[in-house]
This record gives C-alpha cells, sequence and structure tokens, in this order.
C-alpha cells in the first residue's frame, strides 16, 4: 500500500509517505508556513523513496476539527492531487490522529476550539494499537465538558486552553495529559491504511472537511467592542 498523508488542522504542519507498511514523515511546528511546506515536503518524500505519485494508491487527509484555514488548506491540496491522479481520498478525524499519542488504552483528545471552546473526542486503542472512537465528537465549553465513563489519558491543546479548565473539569478521571502533544501524519497514515482495508476510501470529489462549528468568530458585540454607527 502506498499512500501519502497531509495534516495541517494545528499549528503543526505534517506530512507523511506510507509504502509497504513503511512509514517516513516530515513534521514542524511550523504556524502560518503550511502552505510554503505541504507541497514541497510531498515532492521530498516521493523522491526520496524513488516513488511517483501515479504510483500512489491512496492519499489521507486530516479532515478536521482544527484550525479553520489549516483544515481548508488540507482538504483542497489533497482534493486537487485526487483528482488529478484519479485516486480514492481518505479522510481521517484529526482528533483520532491527536489520540494515537495518548497513554494507555482509552483516551480524550481535545484541541483549542478558540472562543472559549474545545473540540473533544474519546477514543479506546484496538487489539491492531490503532484507535476508534467511541462517541460523536463534539465542540464544549470545557469547563462543561461531559464526564467520561473512566479513566482517560488526555492528549491535545484542549486541555492548556482556558486556563486548563477542561483539565481541572476531569481532575477526577484523568491518569495524566499532555496539552503539547499534535497531531501527526505519520499516525494518521496508520489510521488510513486500516480505512481503506476496511473499504472507507471516497472520491476526491466527496471530501468535505469537519469543521464542528459553522461560526468562525465572534461578533464585536459578542467581544465587548462598540460596533460602528
Amino acid at each position: 500500500m502506498k499512500l501519502l498523508a497531509i495534516e495541517t488542522s494545528t499549528e503543526a504542519c505534517s506530512v507523511a509517505l506510507h509504502m509497504d507498511g513503511d512509514v517516513r514523515e516530515l513534521h514542524e511546528l511550523a504556524p502560518r508556513r503550511h502552505t510554503q511546506l505541504v507541497l514541497p515536503w510531498a515532492e521530498q518524500l516521493l523522491a526520496e523513496a524513488g516513488l511517483r505519485k501515479s504510483q500512489l494508491d491512496a492519499i489521507a487527509v486530516g479532515r478536521g476539527p482544527g484550525a479553520f484555514t489549516g483544515v481548508r488548506l488540507a482538504i483542497a491540496i489533497v482534493q486537487g492531487l485526487a483528482l488529478a491522479l484519479d485516486r480514492p481520498v481518505l479522510p481521517v478525524s484529526t482528533l483520532a490522529v491527536l489520540a494515537m499519542q495518548g497513554q494507555g488504552e482509552r483516551f480524550l483528545a481535545a484541541i483549542d476550539a478558540r472562543m472559549g471552546e474545545v473540540y473533544l473526542g474519546d477514543f479506546v486503542r484496538d487489539a491492531d494499537g490503532l484507535v476508534s472512537a467511541v462517541s460523536d465528537e463534539i465542540i464544549v465549553p470545557p469547563s462543561q465538558a461531559p464526564q467520561p465513563t473512566g479513566p482517560r489519558h488526555g492528549v491535545g491543546s484542549g486541555f492548556g486552553a482556558e486556563n486548563g479548565a477542561l483539565a481541572q473539569r476531569l481532575a477526577g478521571l484523568l491518569t495524566g495529559f499532555d496539552a503539547a502533544a499534535l497531531p501527526h501524519a505519520a499516525d494518521l497514515a496508520r489510521l488510513a491504511v486500516r480505512d481503506f482495508d476496511l473499504g472507507r476510501a471516497i472520491a476526491a470529489d466527496a471530501l468535505e472537511p469537519a469543521y464542528l462549528r459553522d461560526k468562525v468568530a465572534l461578533t464585536l458585540a459578542e467581544q465587548g467592542k462598540p460596533t460602528p454607527r
């Protein structure tokens, strides 16, 4: 299986190439530089592997939730590549990708959604070492996050948002948390290969982002600022 994976839903830019079980990745904390890095990195990984784009079986993308510009960028790039190559696409939840870095078997993955909210997902590690969601992903104020059914390890920037409100809310149920964790395209590639084997690949023109939130910014009134007359 030869698969290219692109994840730009957070401040990290991450591209990986899965080639018959071997995964190579380029990953960097690069706010506002995603557009400069993604395609050159993809070309670099393919060149190092001696692989042409036409030899790819599929392309995977972190579909969000996350930063709106980052999610849109990855969706647009992957859709363009897949249409040009006539290859299927594997959209994977960015929260699931993030959860791959959790310790133990049960995790809460959380990304700072700004505007006083976090994107939150509950995951379990399967026998194959990969994660699966156990409930729908949500966007919620961290102080109102639902209580999980048992202990969880927390991963993601959502645990540092709003002065650590999510960690405080779930303090009695967290075995620990890593608020600095960011999604990696290598994990995205591994999840996407499983999804490909399960028949979850889709046509490029059916690819859609997962924003979870329709509203992207507060109004001036909501920010407590005077509105123009």
